[in-house]
C-alpha cells in the first residue's frame, strides 16, 4: 500500500499553511544536519507498472529509514480518471509546496489535445537541467564498466515543439514548420550547472555536444556560451566538444572516452537513451529534473501497460532515481547504502527480474534489497 500522509508543517520559514520547499526551510535543514527529521515530498505513483514499482521503492525506503514524508498525488491516466486532467492542479500545488517529487511513469493520452505531462512539469517548475546517469550494474553485457552522465538543457531548443502547418490547395498539412529557441542566459545556466556538477562529483572531463557546423545560430550559441563558461574551470576539468552525430557514433565505438556530456534539449533526449542502451536499457537508468525551486526524480522508462499488474516489473530505475533524490537532499549516507544494496543484490545475490535474465518478481526483488539493507 502506498503511503498517504500529508506533509507536516514546519516551524521555520512558512509558505501559506504548509512547509516551504525543503531547501528554504531552516528547520528541515537543521534536523537533516542532525540526522533526524523528515522532508515533505510529493509521490506520484503514475500509470501501468508505476504503482507496482513505486510500492517496491517505498518498501525499500522504509527499510532505509529515508526522511521523506510523502504526499501522494495522481498524474497521467490516473489523473484523468480522478479529475479529467493528466496533470491535476492538486498535483501541481503539492509539488509547489514541497519543492520535491518522485514519480512513476506517466502516460500522456494520444488525442484529446493533451500536451506531454513531462514537458508540462518541466515548464511549470522551470526544471532547466535533466541529469541522466548511466552506469553498469549487471556485468557481462556488450559494454563493461560504463559510468557516464548526460546533462540536458530541459526547456529550450527544438524540443519545445513550436510547430504549425501551412495549407496549400486542399491539403491542410501540405507543409510542416518547426522552430527552436536557445537563449544565452539558458545556455549559460546549463553550462554552469554542468561544470559545477562535474567538479562536485569528482568528474574529470566534460564534452559539449552540438551541431554548430549546420545549425550555426541555434546550437552555435550553445557551443559559444558553453566554451566561454568553461574558461572559468580551466585546471579543474578537461573540456572538449563534439558534433552530435559523431558523438552518437563514438558512444558506440568507445564510450569510455566520455565522462560528462552536456547538450541541448533534443540531442540530450536522443543521446541519453543511447547511453541507457550501453548499460541494459531504460529499466536501468534514472532521471533527475532540477530547477531553482523544485526537483522531480523519475524512472525514464514508459508505463509498460503490457506487463502492468503481473508483478514482474523491474524497479531498478526508480530506485536509482530515489538515490539521486537522496543525494539532492544531502543524504549521501542513505544514497550510498541504497546503491550498495542494489549492486550487491544484482551482482552477488544474483537476484534479478525477468528483463535482466532472472526470475524474481517485483516484490521478491525489493525484499532482496531490504535484506541487504538489514
Amino acid at each position: 500500500m502506498l503511503p498517504m500522509p500529508m506533509p507536516t508543517p514546519c516551524s521555520g520559514r512558512m509558505r501559506s499553511r504548509h512547509c516551504a520547499p525543503w531547501q528554504e526551510c531552516s528547520r528541515c535543514q537543521t534536523l537533516l544536519a542532525m540526522g533526524r527529521g523528515t522532508i515533505p515530498a510529493t509521490l506520484i505513483p503514475g500509470d501501468g507498472i508505476g504503482p507496482e514499482i513505486v510500492g517496491a521503492v517505498c518498501q525499500v525506503l522504509d527499510a532505509l529509514d529515508a526522511p521523506f514524508d510523502w504526499e501522494t498525488r495522481q498524474g497521467g491516466m490516473a489523473g484523468i480518471e480522478e479529475c479529467g486532467d493528466p496533470l491535476p492542479q492538486a498535483t501541481l500545488d503539492s509539488i509547489r509546496r514541497t519543492g520535491l517529487a518522485l514519480k512513476g511513469p506517466l502516460t500522456t493520452p494520444i488525442g484529446g489535445g493533451y500536451r506531454s505531462v513531462n514537458v508540462r512539469l518541466r515548464e511549470e517548475f522551470q526544471l532547466f537541467a535533466n541529469v541522466r546517469p548511466a552506469r553498469t550494474l549487471v556485468p557481462g553485457g556488450r559494454y563493461e564498466n560504463i559510468d557516464l552522465v548526460l546533462i540536458r538543457e530541459n526547456l529550450e531548443g527544438l524540443y519545445v515543439g513550436f510547430e504549425h502547418y501551412i495549407s496549400i490547395g486542399g491539403d491542410q498539412h501540405a507543409v510542416a514548420l518547426g522552430s527552436g529557441l536557445n537563449t544565452r542566459a539558458e545556455c549559460r545556466r546549463i553550462s554552469e550547472f554542468t561544470f559545477d556538477y562535474a567538479v562536485k562529483h569528482g568528474r574529470k572531463k566534460v564534452t559539449i555536444v552540438h551541431k554548430a557546423n549546420v545549425l550555426k545560430a541555434l546550437t552555435g550559441l550553445f557551443l559559444e556560451t558553453a566554451q566561454a563558461v568553461a574558461k572559468k574551470y580551466a585546471g579543474q576539468l578537461e573540456i572538449n566538444d563534439k558534433i552530435v552525430d559523431n558523438c552518437a557514433m563514438q558512444l558506440v565505438l568507445n564510450p569510455w572516452q566520455f565522462d560528462v556530456i552536456v547538450t541541448t534539449n533534443l540531442f540530450g533526449d536522443i543521446l541519453s537513451d543511447e547511453m541507457a542502451g550501453l548499460v541494459g536499457g531504460l529499466g536501468m537508468t534514472p532521471g533527475a529534473n532540477i530547477g531553482e525551486k523544485a526537483a522531480i526524480f523519475e524512472a525514464v522508462h514508459g508505463s509498460a501497460p503490457d506487463i502492468a499488474g503481473r508483478g514482474i516489473a523491474n524497479p531498478t530505475a526508480l530506485l536509482l532515481a530515489t538515490a539521486l533524490m537522496l543525494d539532492h537532499v544531502e543524504r549521501h549516507d542513505l544514497s550510498d547504502r541504497l546503491r550498495r544494496a542494489l549492486t550487491s543484490t544484482l551482482q552477488e545475490d544474483n537476484v534479478r527480474t525477468r528483463d535482466l535474465g532472472g526470475s524474481a518478481s517485483t516484490q521478491e526483488f525489493a525484499r532482496a534489497i531490504v535484506k541487504r539493507l538489514g
